[in-house]
Parts: structure tokens; sequence; C-alpha cells
């Protein structure tokens, strides 16, 4: 047996005949019937009679044992043995042999523990069933996720992870089998119209095989685009005990999505080298990575500070950024970010050129509808870096109601992010945003960028 065959064997539940289905194939050839027409006298698709008559699925809802029953043409007495069997199938759990896992991550996550308790709470205890993380490109949605899963994992709660094509896969994947088959035709007609299948029988069946029992599903890199909520609905319907992780890069917008929008990592404050702040600390990871030889100074750590305010704490940014580390040393890169940050980053797209992080980001804020766009322009057009909601009304004229609205789009597409120094409810538009939109810098950025520059040619 093969490593794809062997892992197939061991996440799925055993295939011998249960109750069930040898109940369900007795009554079948009693009567005459092939699965096929057993198909479709029920419509139940053949796959979905195929596993429960092999006993691959064993906790069928009770609108399919009732559809069953009714093809089978089936008395009192018959039908409530088969009720029961499905009854006691529900039961008994998944039979899992080992809970599938996620992927497993190829790097530590930092300062993200408030986040992950956050959602391991929520998922865990069922109180969320459908979150979407939601945030920029590059900002860690995905290491998220993985360390969320892992966790639910960790406590006995199976994993089902599925990567959407042409999504970034920072992680060792899971392994190939018939489990990692039916998610993926599942997840196909749940995501849109145009992937959907004709009848949900995919759906259906990947329903079947999970049950009651308790599972997360996480649909990583989620394309843009209607859903269909009326299979996602049925799957959460027919399994309770389901739960759904999404990350992409902006909402469903259906009912009961609970959108968890994921902002970059805190920054230190202006004048202060604080080794310990989130970003910090994950940029200077990323520098020993690139340099394992080198020991980070005074001199470095304040560098280090500049580099993750200049790039607002953007995860990907800061390792896209510690990577030029191979040809120069930290006060060249804080010199070559502070002229031009994109410019160093477009590799952060996973393409180079034009169409890398400036062409992805671009991609994405043209989603945004035009009085959002429109804000975002003045935004960047004008003095200063923060603002408020109050401003945002002066600024475009607009009720308090219509700027709330625009402003929740800017923070849902993680142009804008919160400003928690000094409290209250404070904005402001991601430097990244501004340079990648070709926007000039404020005054302030300016002054600050000028005194910036001389400090590092000083120091170099």
């Amino acid at each position: 047996m093969n490593s794809t065959a062997a892992v197939a064997a061991a996440t799925l539940p055993a295939p011998e005949t249960s109750r069930l289905g040898g109940l369900i194939r007795t009554h079948r050839l009693r009567i005459g019937l092939t699965q096929r027409e057993l198909a479709d006298l029920s419509t139940i698709s053949v796959r979905a009679i195929r596993d429960l008559e092999q006993g691959k699925a064993r906790r069928p809802r009770p609108d399919t044992v009732r559809l069953m029953a009714d093809a089978l043409r089936l008395g009192p007495r018959a039908r409530a043995a088969l009720e029961a069997a499905a009854q006691q199938g529900r039961a008994t759990g998944a039979g899992w042999e080992q809970p599938p896992a996620p992927p497993t991550a190829l790097h530590p996550i930092v300062g993200r523990d408030a986040e992950a308790a956050a959602l391991e709470t929520e998922l865990s205890s069922g109180a969320e069933r459908l979150v979407h993380l939601v945030g920029l490109t590059g900002v860690g949605k995905t290491r998220l996720a993985l360390a969320v899963a892992e966790r639910l994992h960790a406590a006995g709660m199976p994993v089902l992870w599925y990567t959407s094509p042409g999504a970034t896969a920072d992680h060792l994947g899971c392994a190939e089998g018939e489990l990692t088959a039916r998610t993926a035709a599942a997840v196909a007609q749940v995501q849109g119209p145009a992937a959907a299948g004709a009848d949900g029988g995919a759906v259906d069946a990947l329903a079947e095989l999970l049950g009651e029992q308790s599972a997360l599903l996480v649909l990583d890199g989620a394309p843009a685009g209607p859903v269909r909520f009326d299979r996602l609905t049925g799957l959460l319907r027919a399994c309770p005990g389901l739960r759904l992780l999404v990350t992409s890069d902006q909402p469903w917008e259906v009912p009961g999505e609970r959108i968890f929008l994921l902002a970059p990592l805190e920054v230190p404050a202006v004048g202060v080298a604080d080794a310990a702040a989130p970003s910090v600390r994950l940029f200077l990871d990323h520098v020993r990575r690139v340099r394992p030889e080198s020991t980070a100074t005074a001199a470095d750590r304040e560098y280090a500070a500049r580099v993750c305010r200049r790039l607002d704490g953007h995860p990907g940014a800061l390792a896209a950024a510690a990577s030029w580390l191979v040809v120069c040393d930290l006060a060249a890169l804080w010199q070559g970010l502070d002229e031009d940050p994109v410019a160093l980053l477009d590799h952060l797209g996973g393409r180079a050129g034009s169409d890398g992080f400036r062409g992805a980001l671009h991609r994405r804020l043209e989603r945004l509808s035009a009085p959002a766009r429109g804000l975002l322009e003045a935004l960047c057009g004008r003095a200063g870096d923060e603002f408020e909601l109050a401003g945002i009304t002066g600024l475009t004229g607009s009720g308090l109601a219509e700027s709330g609205r625009m402003l929740r789009e800017l923070l849902l597409s993680g142009a804008v992010r919160t400003a928690h120094e000094g409290g209250g409810s404070r904005f402001r538009v991601l430097g990244l945003v501004r340079a990648a939109c070709g926007a000039p810098p404020t005054a302030t950025a300016g002054a600050t960028a000028g005194a910036t520059a001389a400090t590092a040619a000083a120091a170099s």
C-alpha cells in the first residue's frame, strides 16, 4: 500500500459493512433494485447509497433515511429498524481511527495569542459556526487559521483542510486521499454557481460522512464572489457539530457569518525601539533566518522598529523586507524602504514586477464600491495620518450612517486599521496602501523620513 492509500485508510472510517448498510442492501436486493435505480427513486446520489452499504458512511440525516425507506417501500416494522440503525450510527460518532489533522506550519506564529485564543473559544464551544477571517494579502490569515486548527485538533476535533486553487500554501499540505477528494468536491459545490455541481450530491455525501460529530472545516483562500448559501446552510444544518473557518480578503456577507478582521501586528511608538513588540519580534526572527550569525545590537533594534513602523507591522511585508538582508544591511534596507517600500516588496504578491504586491493590492481595492474608493483617495490626499469618523463626514459631506458604512468597507478591505494609541476611535490608512496607490507622503511622514534618513546616513 502506498503512503496516500495508507493515509486514506487511516483517516476514513473502516469500510466493513455496518448494520445500517446491511439492511439497505438486503431491502434493495429483495425488491430487485440496482443502486442506480434506488438513487433515482430516492433522489439520493449513487455514491451516498454505495457509501452507506459499504459502511463508509454510517450517520445519514433523518431526511435521507426517510427517502430511503420510502423508495424501498418499507413497512412500519422495517422502517423502524432502519431508523434505529441510523440513529445508532449517529450516536457512535465518526469512527475515525485517527482524527484528520490540519497541515503542518512551516514557521512559528508570533504575536497572535489573543486572536488565536478568541477563535479557539468561539469554535470549540460552538458559539460561532461560520467564522470568516478577512484581511489584507500577507497579513497572516492562513497562519492564524493553522494555529487555531492545531489547537482544536490537539483537543480531539477532526480537521478537514481545503486550500483553494491559486492560494499560497505556506505549509506542508495534508496528504491526498478519499477524504480530501470528498472535501474538495463538497467545497466546489458550495463556493459559487460557476463551480457548483448539478445536484449538490457531494455536499450530501460529506454531510453523511460527518454526521453529528464535532469537526472543523477550514476553507483557506476562498475566492471572491457569491457562495451557494442554500448548500452552505444545508451542510451546517445536517452537521450540527461542524464549524467552518474561512480565510479570504473579503467576507461573504451572509447571515450567521462572524467576520473576524485580522489587522497587522502592533508596532512600537515613534522613538521607541521596543524589541518585545510583536512586529519587531517577527522581523528580527526573519533577520536571524537570513543572517543566522548576526546578533541584534541597539542600533539594529532601532532600525527594526523603524522598518516595522514604515511597513505598518504587516507580517508578509516584514518577511519580504528581511529577505533583502542577503544583499544589504539594515541601514541600507531602511533607506530603500523610506524611498519606495512597494518597489522592494513587489515579490510579496508572488510575482515580480508590476503585477506583484502593487498589482495584488490594486486588484483588491478595485473591488471597493465607488464611494469607498473615493473616500480612500481623499484620505490618502489629506495631511496627517490619523482620522476619526467625524472627520469623514466633513471630508465627504455624507451623513454619519453612510460615512460609517464606507469606513467599515475600508476596514474590511485591510486598507485602513484602527489606531489604538491614545484611546478613542481613531483610524489610519496603511502607509503601504498610500505608497502602492502612488499617493504623496504626508507632511508628518516626510519630516520623519528626512530625520531618519539623516540618522541612517550618520550611522552608516
